[in-house]
């Protein structure tokens, strides 16, 4: 079962910055919707303007155990890409393009609002994926706080609350929970009822904020565009897990794929199911 996420227009920006103090997801009916990019950034313009511009891709075994494991699968000019995605349905995707880096020209497209985050135009992210394609559930490895502004394209993105972790099965040493929602129920652990789901249809030019930690998993309706504005938790424990999630679990996980693959995968796994089969009886108790 899932909830609806509350929506809002943005008004003079208190309704997020009481989401920021609660922890709390919000979605912005119109904080975007004013921005120059949703008439700007179309397929035609961007091709002609940054068509020749290399990017790297990736598919839906990002997260597969293996050489490849989070990693890029090929390199192909922007206008390829766009021509692949928008038009071919091929499933590939871009994230966590970072326009200052590379077309620093698009930033002017877009508006940082000021309530309270420190939002820097040095992280400003783009996402692109092609109709049909999904980002599994995960949350961010920085556990920074995010606005995600949909440019392009529907989108349908479903939410946890960090403290449902264990009932995701998250595996360990990364942010990821390799449950498939969509998937047979049969084949999703009783524990997962335990978890709340908050289930909200993004539409261009709406934008949803997502305080650090909370789960999210994005299934494009469309093929699209998105916009990621990026800032520091208000907090500072959640400012070390970052750290510590990008210096120390994050290299020790990529690190054992290298070694062994398969059963570092195994092991994650196996241990998840532990955790959650053990806080269950508990809970159950």
């Amino acid at each position: 079962m899932s909830l609806d996420l509350k929506s809002t227009p943005y008004l003079d920006g208190s309704p997020l910055k009481q989401a920021i103090a609660r922890r709390e997801p919000l979605v912005l009916t119109d904080l975007a919707a004013s921005w120059p990019a949703l008439k700007k950034w179309t397929p035609d313009q961007l091709t002609a303007l940054y068509g020749n511009r290399p990017v790297r891709v990736y598919d839906a075994s990002f997260g597969t155990p293996g050489r490849n494991y989070m990693g890029s699968i090929d390199t192909m000019s922007f206008a390829e890409f766009l021509e692949e995605t928008l038009h071919g349905g091929r499933d590939l995707r871009m994230f966590l393009y970072n326009l200052s880096q590379q077309i620093p020209q698009l930033l002017d497209d877009i508006v940082l609002p000021e309530v309270g985050l420190k939002f820097s135009r040095q992280f400003v992210f783009s996402f692109f994926g092609c109709k049909g394609s999904t980002t599994p559930l995960h949350y961010d490895i920085d556990m920074g706080d995010v606005l995600h502004a949909v440019v392009r394209g529907r989108r349908r993105i479903r939410l946890f609350a960090p403290e449902d972790s264990v009932w995701l099965h998250r595996h360990p040493f990364t942010v990821r929970s390799y449950l498939d929602l969509d998937g047979p129920t049969s084949a999703l652990p009783p524990s997962l009822s335990r978890a709340r789901c908050f289930e909200v249809i993004l539409e261009p030019g709406q934008t949803l904020y997502m305080p650090a930690g909370w789960w999210h998993e994005f299934h494009y309706l469309e093929a699209g565009i998105g916009v990621s504005l990026r800032a520091a938790s208000p907090h500072w424990r959640e400012r070390i897990k970052g750290w510590g999630n990008l210096l120390v679990v994050s290299p020790i996980d990529r690190l054992a794929n290298k070694v062994a693959p398969q059963r570092w995968y195994s092991w994650k796994r196996t241990h998840a199911e532990a955790l959650a089969q053990a806080a269950s009886q508990v809970k159950s108790a």
